[in-house]
């Protein structure tokens, strides 16, 4: 696979199954309903360790633009190359979402509400404070990006290697994330990655859904924008204190 290729198909697994925990969790009449927040974060955590299986031999695994762009901000990552890998995750997150809607369609049928349809494909907060939801994935973000510069050791990384989240090997990174998850995560629902949460935001807006409510496109800007500014902020962090 190319690496463009190589984060399509990672980002879609990561949603295939990340988006699959949310349905298997949320929809009526499924046989995971309501099994709850320890099933969500750890589902979401085992998508992780499948998607960088897959795609680290061949990308890096970023998977999501806020790792792209962190690893471009410490010098880790060719800036050159971060066009293509943030299509790439976009179109991968909304090719997940949508296997997922097709699968779940008579459970989305069966679901009345349409906070919880929605909630299949996109995050939202607990307590809607745009503020503190801005800092929450702000901080989720910073802690995926921080610790990632640190396992890949991404300034004494050999010329030519492939860094991402493949380079802390699949195992770490999905303990990670389910450490996020568990952690930091009950705030927001921990979009940490800008594509996870847009790219199936507008799928869920394409799709016909029996009963289908709004995709509160007024909050999205928050688990874009919040994402960004964490990879970013811990690129730079990781960079001062390596200087």
């Amino acid at each position: 696979m190319s690496a463009f290729t190589a984060e399509i198909v990672g980002t879609f697994l990561l949603m295939l199954l990340g988006c699959g925990v949310n349905a298997n969790v949320v929809l009526r009449d499924t046989k995971g309903h309501n099994s709850g927040w320890i099933v969500i974060t750890t589902g979401w955590g085992l998508a992780v360790y499948i998607a960088v299986v897959v795609a680290g031999p061949y990308s890096g695994a970023h998977i999501n633009p806020a790792v792209t762009l962190g690893l471009a901000a410490a010098g880790a990552f060719p800036w050159n190359d971060v066009p293509a890998y943030l299509l790439a995750q976009l179109i991968g997150a909304m090719m997940g979402a949508l296997v997922v809607w097709v699968m779940h369609k008579d459970h989305f049928d069966r679901t009345e509400d349409p906070a919880m349809q929605l909630a299949v494909f996109s995050t939202s907060p607990a307590i809607r404070n745009p503020t503190l939801n801005l800092v929450g994935e702000i901080t989720g973000t910073f802690v995926l990006v921080f610790t990632v510069l640190y396992f890949t050791d991404a300034t004494l990384g050999n010329p030519g290697t492939v860094i991402g989240l493949g380079s802390l090997g699949a195992l770490p990174v999905a303990f990670l994330v389910w450490g996020i998850g568990l952690c930091l995560g009950g705030t927001t629902g921990y979009a940490i990655n800008p594509a996870r949460d847009l790219g199936p935001r507008i799928i869920h807006s394409l799709v016909p859904i029996r009963n289908k409510g709004g995709g509160d496109w007024g909050y999205s800007w928050i688990p874009v924008v919040g994402p960004i500014v964490g990879g970013v902020l811990a690129a730079l962090i990781f960079l001062f204190l390596s200087a």
